[in-house]
């Protein structure tokens, strides 16, 4: 959340400035990327070369990280399809945002939901309460 904040803003305001979200969409994949990519390659890199240069192995356990993983990308798939509803039906009004209230208001349902859950099995799993064994 923390620096996502900042790029919410950013995408408001390609948003307001372009016909389309494809702007918007753009912005925060690209955003989201470089935070996941310098928040744990960095860190991994790092630790790699400390590792190799006093001669010992290291190591990343994956814990929980393969659920996690498995759950964002079936909710990444389903927010995906909901973008591409979004923009082809015209109950949606053919657009990703704004369109007919009671749509725009279900969208936003679907995609906080979609967080909720995977928030809530991530850490359900990470505390044992539920168990999934590749």
């Amino acid at each position: 959340m923390g620096t996502s904040l900042p790029d919410t803003f950013a995408s408001r305001s390609a948003v307001r400035g372009c016909k389309d979200a494809d702007s918007c969409v753009g912005n925060i994949t690209g955003s989201n990327s470089v935070n996941v990519f310098l928040g744990l390659g960095l860190p991994w890199f790092m630790a790699a070369v400390y590792h190799f240069s006093k001669d010992s192995v290291f190591r990343v356990e994956s814990g929980p990280l393969g659920f996690s993983v498995l759950m964002y990308s079936i909710a990444a798939i389903v927010a995906v399809c909901l973008l591409l509803l979004r923009r082809n039906l015209a109950v949606f009004g053919k657009a990703e945002i704004g369109g007919p209230s009671s749509t725009r208001y279900l969208s936003v349902f679907i995609l906080v939901l979609l967080w909720v859950l995977y928030i809530l099995l991530s850490c359900l799993q990470t505390y044992n309460i539920i168990t999934f064994d590749f």
